[in-house]
């Protein structure tokens, strides 16, 4: 039986083709859009190291004598805490979904 003679098959290959091309273009778009979530992940991580160094800096300075101001340490500790909280809470969001699309069947 020869499958050329089917009537619809052209059409379905080339219902096909029109498909994996707009696969391929959505899959293009998706990397790039992952890509900026990465890049701004990155940057989270960098801005949470930036507020500890500051927080500790601010607590030896405060410790050598050099500032008596508490209230800026105590904002510099409070900023450092809650962007390692918030970096945390993603990092288990991203590891939570990932757990769920490696038990996703296919």
């Amino acid at each position: 039986m020869d499958a050329a003679n089917i009537t619809g098959v052209t059409g379905a290959e080339a219902a096909f083709a029109a498909a994996q091309k707009q696969f391929l273009i959505a899959a293009q778009e998706n990397s790039e859009d992952f890509e900026t979530v990465f890049q701004s992940a990155l940057g989270m991580v960098e801005e949470t190291n930036d507020f500890h160094n500051d927080a500790e800096s601010a607590m030896i300075q405060f410790a050598m004598g050099q500032s008596e101001n508490t209230h800026d340490l105590l904002i510099a500790q409070s900023k450092a805490n809650i962007a390692l909280q918030y970096t945390v809470s993603v990092k288990d969001k991203v590891i939570e979904a990932y757990r769920e699309i490696m038990q996703m069947q296919i």
